[in-house]
């Protein structure tokens, strides 16, 4: 099997016939493709999975998940443009603060399970 960037630049057709299956599927379009890619880029930092499972619990604002994942501000501002610019994550004035929910909860299912299957130590 070819890396993930060879998976990028495969076709359709490439992707159908891949496994050898006698039994093929359909696909979703290129741009559904796509799009999941770029939710799994974006989930694919251990602060941004982190934040993830912060946000499933419930909203916070910036400086809730500065305390509760020990990292600085910066960074996990820079982490949360990246999920909004993903669809992962919106955020809504409150007063002076920004707060920040799952788009989507069924992204935090991704992020739970795997980090279950991480945790069970099968990588």
């Amino acid at each position: 099997m070819g890396g993930a960037g060879e998976m990028s630049t495969a076709t359709h057709d490439e992707l159908d016939h891949q496994h050898g299956s006698s039994t093929s599927i359909t696909l979703p379009s290129r741009e559904i493709l796509d799009g999941a890619g770029e939710i799994l880029r974006a989930l694919a930092a251990p602060v941004r999975i982190a934040i993830v499972l912060q946000l499933n619990e419930s909203q916070r604002c910036v400086h809730e998940l500065v305390d509760a994942l020990g990292v600085p501000q910066p960074l996990v501002s820079q982490h949360l443009r990246i999920l909004k610019a993903a669809g992962v994550v919106a955020g809504e004035r409150a007063g002076r603060e920004v707060m920040y929910r799952l788009v989507d909860h069924h992204l935090a299912h991704i992020v739970v399970d795997a980090v279950t299957h991480a945790g069970e130590g099968h990588r």
